[in-house]
Order: structure tokens, then sequence, then C-alpha cells
């Protein structure tokens, strides 16, 4: 199966975060019909329930190629013209994964071994299967994450904090809001507040941005609400500590803020050849290093068009990339070996 045959294939399966178990049957299945024929060996590994990532080795493995299975809601399927794949998922990230495969079957065409692949579950919410393979590393020096990036090398990536903002009130009728205390007001006097609080910048990275996601709260338009909650995700450049406490400072006691995710700002390796770029999005790579290896990031497909209704990948981007993941694979062997 090609590059495109597989990504179509792949991206008719359903895989919204949680629901990951049937393209990952999928993918073992392909990838024990890979290494029958080449003395690879295939694996699951267990995460819960029935979601489990995927490991596939050649010798042992000294570089990794890894991504995720699970996509954002709703879910749609694929099709394609002379230039394009659509559907959820085409570029994030199975799409990648179609290109991991086939420089897979490349390598081991050209007798190259030590290398391998890892599909993982629960990227598009909390790394659940990146955390429970981090605990079982397979010896890998090097791990090789595919996001989109345009097959453009990343050299750092942003971080990522996540906060709930949750306040409290008392219930009263809205005929006498004297007799209540509205979580509603002041869950927006908190984050009017935290919205003035100045961003730090990166030389590299760029600025640290602010996005709050989410607003819930009250009961009825006639009852002063007695509960509130918003989901603020913020995009860090640096010490996240300097933001957990401008915006603590900032709320002062309106409403209490719960941290939900912490990932760092990222730095990454580099090889020859691919152009490189600085990403904006968090991956699993935090969580899978240092235990599978130095980070690398590299994939097809534009970010600007996942998690949209216009999600595509280019199909010259899956050919190259195929070629890219060898490449590079076929370099950090190498480098390893020196």
């Amino acid at each position: 199966m090609n590059v495109v045959e597989l990504t179509r294939a792949l991206v008719d399966i359903e895989s919204v975060t949680g629901n990951e178990h049937a393209v990952a049957r999928y993918l073992h299945e392909y990838l024990c019909r890979v290494a029958a024929g080449s003395g690879g060996r295939v694996e699951k590994m267990e995460v819960e329930g029935e979601r489990f990532n995927v490991f596939a080795q050649w010798g042992e493995p000294v570089v990794t190629l890894s991504t995720h299975t699970d996509t954002v809601p709703p879910f749609f399927s694929s099709r394609e013209d002379g230039d394009w794949i659509d559907g959820r998922g085409a570029c994030d990230a199975k799409g990648i994964i179609a290109a991991m495969c086939g420089a897979a079957e490349k390598l081991i065409a050209g007798g190259v071994k030590n290398f391998g692949l890892l599909f993982v579950v629960g990227e598009e919410r909390n790394s659940t299967g990146a955390l429970a393979a981090a605990k079982t590393p397979r010896g890998s020096r090097y791990l090789v994450n595919g996001e989109p990036t345009e097959n453009k090398l990343a050299v750092a990536s942003k971080g990522a904090l996540r906060f709930e903002i949750v306040a409290r009130g008392q219930m009263a009728h809205s005929a006498y809001p004297e007799l209540g205390v509205s979580a509603i007001d002041a869950l927006l006097d908190a984050l009017e507040a935290i919205r003035r609080v100045p961003l730090p910048q990166d030389a590299v990275l760029g600025p640290c941005t602010m996005n709050i996601g989410t607003i819930t709260g009250g009961r009825a338009p006639n009852v002063v609400a007695d509960a509130a909650m918003a989901e603020i995700l913020v995009r860090t450049v640096g010490d996240a500590n300097v933001v957990r406490d401008a915006f603590s400072a900032a709320i002062n006691g309106r409403a209490e803020m719960k941290e939900v995710l912490a990932v760092p700002a990222m730095q990454f390796e580099r090889v020859d050849g691919p152009a490189t770029t600085v990403v904006s999005f968090t991956t699993d790579v935090p969580s899978l290093c240092p235990s599978w290896g130095k980070p690398l990031l590299i994939g097809p497909g534009s970010i600007r068009v996942a998690h949209t209704a216009e999600e595509r990948v280019s199909k010259k981007e899956l050919v190259e990339a195929v070629a890219i993941y060898s490449n590079i694979v076929r370099e950090l062997l190498a480098r390893g070996a020196a």
C-alpha cells in the first residue's frame, strides 16, 4: 500500500481521542504483515481499557519514529483530488503515520535496521499514551516526533499551561441581586484582570499568547449565579512560573486558579537537509523524552488546517516525507554509531 492509500485508509477509521482502538488494531495488523517478511517485531503497549500504543522494531532501535493515532472531533472521512487528501487526521497525524510506515518499508528494503515505530494514543487530550510509553522505553537514543511542520525541521516549540479559573457565589432571585453574590461577575473581573497581564516574549519563540477557550456558569437568567468557570490555555515561551505568579496576583482572590496541564517549551535536535522552523504548538515530546532519546520534530502538512473543517495534506509532501524520514533515520544511525 503506498503512502496515499495508507493515509486514506487511516483517515477513514474514526479515532477521536478515547476511541483509538480500531485504528490501533489496523496499524498493528498492517505492521505485523510488514514485520513478518523482514525480521521485525510488533507489540501492543497497553494504556487503559481497549486503548493501546503500537510499537514495531527492526533490530535494537537507536532511532524511533513516533506520532499519535488520535484526532480531535468531529470525524469526517477522506476524499482526494490530484494534489490533496482531505479528512480528519489527514495532516494531524495520519498522513504522518503513513509516511513513517513508508519510510520504514524503504529502510527495510535497503537493509537498514536498528530503528522503530511508536504510535501512541491520547496526544490531543493529555498525552496519556506517551506517558505510558515513557515508563517502558526500548533503548532508543533519538526520537523523531511527527507533527505538521510542512516538512520543515522544528528547532523549538512553545510550551503550554492550561488553567481552570473557578468562581463561587451565592444564589439569589435576580430581582434582588443584593441578596446574592454573582460568580459570573467575579469570573469576568478575574478574566479581565488576567487579560491585562503583560506576557513574556522570546527572541526565538516570539510572544507568549493566551486563549480563553470556554466559559460556563449560572443556572438561569433570573438566578444570581453561584458558580462559574473558564478554561484558559497559555502558550509559554520560557519560565512558566512567570505566568503563574502574574496570573495569581492579577486574580487577587476573586477566583480560584487550578492548573490542569503544564508542558515546557522545547528545543530540538537538528540534522542536515530540511529547512527549519519554530512552532507554537505543543507535542508528546516532553512526555516521551528523555526516555525515548533526544528529540527531533518534523512532519508533512500544515498546522494551520489541523483541527479545522478544511484539514488536508499534500500528496507531494507525503511522498517527500517518506524520503525525509528515511534520510533522518540513516543520519541518526550514523551519528549513533559514531
